[in-house]
């Protein structure tokens, strides 16, 4: 059995799910529906603000060019899943903007693709 007393004296546990919770103020999925993935880029509109929690802080600063939200996720040790919260509350404040992948921008249109795979079947 774990004594109560040294439970209280451990040491913060950086990843520990004491912390995450905290973070994200005990939110698993973003409050607002967010098309955010792992390659969608966000950029900063500003500094932080002042009173900002460190970690949004964090991402405002370091969003100064763009950043796909698996780089966020790896530059600040969090997952991807705390990463998409805090997004999307910077998002809706104004913080921060997403941007599609460039990857995602040249996809062709996939009704052009059925389009030109039926009138091949035709020939």
């Amino acid at each position: 059995m774990s004594d109560p007393e040294q439970e209280q004296h451990r040491p913060w546990e950086e990843g520990g799910p004491e912390r995450l919770y905290v973070i994200t103020s005990g939110r698993k999925t973003p409050d607002r529906h967010a098309s955010l993935d792992m390659v969608t880029l966000i950029v900063s509109r500003g500094e932080p603000g002042p009173g900002m929690q460190p970690e949004p802080a964090a991402i405002v600063r370091i969003c100064g060019y763009p950043l796909s939200v698996a780089e966020i996720s790896a530059y600040l040790h969090l997952p991807v899943s705390v990463i998409t919260v805090l997004l999307t509350d910077l998002l809706a404040s104004g913080h921060v903007e997403a941007r599609a992948s460039a990857l995602t921008q040249s996809l062709p249109d996939v009704e052009l693709l059925e389009a030109v795979m039926h009138g091949l079947q035709n020939l």
